[in-house]
């Protein structure tokens, strides 16, 4: 794939009017090949790998969040990024999962073509399957490149999106103190 990927890269700056041989170009289409592997990892990996067996039973009952997830992707629309931060919340049914799969599995999906929408319910829907928990609530805030240096050119715009499951769809409770906890300053 990587030399495919670079060819496709020679032609592409030599589309745009550049030369490929140009000293500061020759060794781009190769960086570009391995970006784009990068980019799109997300597509070779499977749930149940990205968790390897971090479920662990628990009789917590409390809402457990992980806030201020860093996350980056590619707008499938014109494979610009987007990037921003995701709050992941679920109330636990006697299993609880290891923090660090949950910023795994948010970077699993980010790592495709995305749109932040569809990104967001799979991260929530992620989490339901391995856990089945009482409730999900996922949150991401994302600043979109092909809003804010091409067409509209928003340069302070930014994109919320949400999926609630469960208890956090059910309660409103619930939901306001997820959104409440999420809204806090840093610790």
């Amino acid at each position: 794939m990587e030399n495919k990927l670079e060819e496709i890269t020679k032609e592409l700056i030599t589309e745009i009017g550049e030369d490929p041989n140009r000293e500061g170009l020759l060794k781009t289409p190769k960086r570009v090949a391995k970006a784009w592997q990068f980019f799109s990892r997300g597509y070779n990996q499977k749930i149940d790998d990205v968790i390897n067996e971090a479920i662990f039973n628990e009789d917590a009952e409390d809402m457990v969040i992980v806030r201020d997830i860093e996350f980056f992707s590619l707008c499938e629309h014109h494979l610009i990024p987007f990037f921003g931060k995701a709050h992941v919340g679920y109330i636990p049914n006697g299993k609880v999962i290891g923090l660090s799969k949950i910023p795994r599995l948010i970077d699993m999906y980010a790592r495709r073509l995305q749109v932040q929408e569809r990104l967001t319910h799979q991260v929530a829907n992620s989490i339901k399957y391995a856990l089945n928990p009482k409730g999900v609530a996922v949150v991401m805030e994302g600043r979109h490149m092909c809003m804010q240096m091409r067409g509209v050119e928003k340069q302070n715009s930014f994109t919320s999106t949400s999926a609630m499951f469960g208890q956090f769809k059910k309660s409103a409770e619930t939901r306001s103190e997820f959104l409440d906890i999420i809204s806090r300053g840093k610790i």
